[in-house]
């Protein structure tokens, strides 16, 4: 009976009609457990396995490791069998979460601006349904049209346009490209919020802050707001919590696949699954999906222009580098770590949130099929992923009322990234050093392998 109940309840029953996710996730909760020994272990991937519990960190069973964290998802129906048998194997555990639903009323909870007019009267400190990020998109072009262009990208799964923004300053010279994209995974609201966020400090800040106006001379920035947009939609009327696209698998008994294991870097090799119920189903084949392919096929033509791919995520609070998929490192694995860290460090300087930074296999888990390692694979020098806040107090249901903090340290750290590029490859239009820049200066030491085509 209560695997039946575990597969109902982990999988979510969805009672049809827009609102139907305010009724999910009721008095679910969130366990914070580290297993201490290998017998622990065996039993937390039993028992997630068995249940078909709701991994949040990490994201398989089989990547539960004895001192390091898991964050698990607990259905109502289940919450006390589960704390019994991890009494009964003396497992130690924290409530993180003691209501889901709470949160996830939280995150959807809107005020009505009394502006009509966007972006003058768009509110950045909530998060927005597809709809508006779409209007946002349009009118942030219109109000900024000597900056700003807006590009089609492609269609989704569900046929819906993707669309991505261009910042560039009109030049005679041809220009490299930074590349950033959010919202690979539908959950993760905090990530598109911060795209949005991005665009508007660009915008309102690149005249008088000196950072911004000098890169922007010799760089065009490329922002997708929202890559998995299907998945975006569907977390805001069915499933808060879904993760994967909409592409529909045998025969519509299943519905998804994760779109950052799907890319065309050592695809399907580790950290995936074949089952398309999965979290981490990596599709049919590389590039299977119509949004990775849009995206995958864009940057294959722009890649000799495009010199740092940033992709954001939540939560976790790290800064990774490639690769997911084996521990060798990259070739200019120093330079990257490097500018990781000075990134991080600006990142703290604000509220003082630690940031950790590494390789996605060394600090994290093992992946395959991810937009990071693909972008380097290809040739891109400098690839990131953003696992942005929090640690799991929260987890992929951040309050609004931290939508704010989260960006102003995150466009930080995003900014010295894109200025640490600027000096390395535009090094004539250098400024004179101020305490920040002479910190990045610090990096320029480091042997360079790379070179621009």
């Amino acid at each position: 009976m209560w695997l039946f109940l575990g597969i109902i309840f982990s999988l979510g029953v969805l009672i049809p009609g827009k609102h139907s996710l305010k009724l999910q996730y009721d008095r679910d909760q969130v366990l914070h457990i580290v297993p201490e020994t290998f017998q622990q272990v065996q039993h937390l991937q039993h028992l997630c396995s068995s249940l078909l519990l709701d991994l949040w960190k990490p994201l398989l069973p089989e990547d539960i490791w004895a001192g390091e964290d898991l964050h698990i998802r607990v259905p109502a129906p289940l919450v006390q069998e589960v704390k019994d048998s991890l009494d009964q194997h003396m497992i130690s555990y924290k409530v993180l979460i003691s209501d889901v639903r709470e949160l996830v009323d939280q995150s959807m909870r809107r005020e009505r601006s009394s502006h009509t007019q966007v972006p003058e009267g768009y509110i950045y400190t909530q998060y927005h349904p597809m709809e508006e990020i779409y209007q946002w998109m349009t009118q942030i072009q219109k109000s900024n049209s000597e900056l700003v262009t807006q590009h089609y990208l492609g269609k989704t799964t569900e046929n819906r346009t993707m669309y991505y923004l261009q910042i560039s300053q009109p030049s005679d010279k041809t220009k490299k490209i930074i590349w950033m994209d959010c919202g690979i995974h539908a959950r993760e609201w905090i990530s598109p919020a911060f795209c949005q966020w991005f665009v508007k400090e660009i915008l309102q800040n690149y005249k008088s802050d000196p950072k911004i106006s000098r890169f922007l001379k010799n760089l065009d920035l490329y922002i997708l707001p929202v890559l998995n947009i299907d998945g975006y939609i569907y977390s805001w009327e069915k499933d808060r919590l879904w993760r994967k696209n909409r592409s529909p698998h045998m025969n519509g008994t299943c519905y998804g696949t994760d779109l950052n294991r799907n890319f065309n870097s050592s695809w399907g090799s580790i950290g995936v699954s074949y089952n398309c119920s999965s979290e981490i189903f990596c599709g049919s084949g590389p590039e299977s999906e119509p949004e990775t392919r849009a995206m995958a096929q864009f940057i294959e033509r722009k890649k000799s222009d495009i010199l740092c791919y940033l992709t954001i995520h939540s939560y976790g609070q790290y800064i990774l580098t490639p690769y997911g998929s084996t521990t060798k490192p990259p070739s200019n694995s120093e330079e990257l770590m490097c500018v990781a860290k000075k990134a991080s460090a600006a990142l703290m300087g604000k509220y003082g949130t630690r940031y950790e930074v590494g390789s996605t296999s060394l600090i994290l888990y093992s992946n395959s099929g991810s937009s990071r390692d693909w972008a380097h694979m290809i040739g891109i020098p400098f690839s990131y992923t953003f696992e942005l806040r929090d640690k799991g107090t929260h987890g992929f249901v951040l309050p609004p009322d931290q939508i704010q903090p989260t960006c102003e340290e995150t466009m930080l750290a995003v900014t010295t990234i894109i200025d640490y590029i600027d000096q390395k490859y535009f090094p004539g239009g250098a400024v004179m050093l101020t305490s920040g820049s002479l910190g990045l200066s610090l990096c320029l030491t480091v042997v360079l392998t790379w070179t621009v085509s």
